[in-house]
């Protein structure tokens, strides 16, 4: 059950960036739910309206690329004429492959960084001048690769380095304005295209959770309340923070040690 009122984000617009599914589209949606005015944008116009109309509430998709600068702007442009000035700005664009970095093409290396990174500053760059100031709040959403060395993973943790920097050099600089910049670290997180990817497997799977301290994959409605907070009027003296939401996935292997060991009781 939410903590939050219904009517939570009435009067408000969002605009969700890579918003067609995933955590992505679960934002738009508790967004909606909560009274927003929501747009969501993504590569695939056919996408982009599927998703809009899963969220109902009057959400409205577009088909923009945030790798474009100029898209990504258009787009905004397109969201503001519909449904008006921007309060909320999501970006959330991203993608990954297991490859190790004597594997990975040059290519597909700048790929990642191209549309996570170069992504998140194109959005938060050509929003900035759409935005309601002050009281604007802006969401990146970023990953524990950003901190967490991991192996097979070069190109996302040096994209997730870079935007967890940049939130918080955005949040130095826009602040005076009145501009909050965030960001969300989630953990494994069920049914989303990511852990697929990652951990394809029954095994995998159990082989991540067990180092969980939680023992278990988040689900997308968590990070979406997560990202409910960092929007409202409570997190209204939140800026430049990276807020996770991983069930203790960050803090280290979480495995159980002592059985067998005479440590347990």
């Amino acid at each position: 059950m939410s903590a939050f009122k219904d009517n939570l984000l009435a009067g408000k617009t969002a605009f969700v960036a890579g918003g067609t599914s995933g955590i992505n589209l679960g934002i738009a949606r508790r967004y909606a739910e909560l009274g927003a005015r929501v747009a969501v944008c993504g590569r695939n116009p056919e996408k982009a309206q599927a998703a809009a109309a899963t969220i109902g509430h009057g959400a409205i998709g577009l088909s923009c690329d945030v790798r474009d600068y100029a898209a990504i702007r258009g787009g905004l442009e397109q969201s503001v004429a519909k449904l008006g000035q921007l309060d909320i700005v999501i970006s959330g664009a991203a993608g990954n492959f297991v490859a190790p970095a004597l594997g990975m093409s040059a290519n597909g290396f700048r790929t990642v960084v191209d549309i996570d990174l170069n992504g998140t500053f194109n959005v938060f760059r050509a929003c900035y001048d759409l935005l309601k100031r002050p009281g604007a709040s802006l969401i990146a959403i970023t990953a524990g690769q950003a901190v967490n060395p991991s192996m097979f993973q070069a190109h996302v943790c040096a994209a997730k380095a870079g935007i967890n920097q940049l939130i918080r050099v955005l949040a130095m600089e826009w602040g005076p304005a009145g501009v909050r910049v965030n960001g969300i670290s989630p953990g494994p997180i069920a049914n989303t295209e990511g852990m697929a990817r990652l951990a394809p497997t029954p095994e995998a799977e159990k082989a991540i959770t067990s180092r969980i301290a939680l023992r278990r994959y988040g689900e997308v409605g968590e990070v979406a309340e997560s990202a409910v907070f960092l929007v409202s009027d409570s997190a209204r003296y939140v800026t430049g923070t990276i807020l996770d939401c991983d069930g203790g996935s960050q803090l280290g292997d979480a495995r159980d040690r002592t059985q067998g060991q005479g440590l347990a009781g």
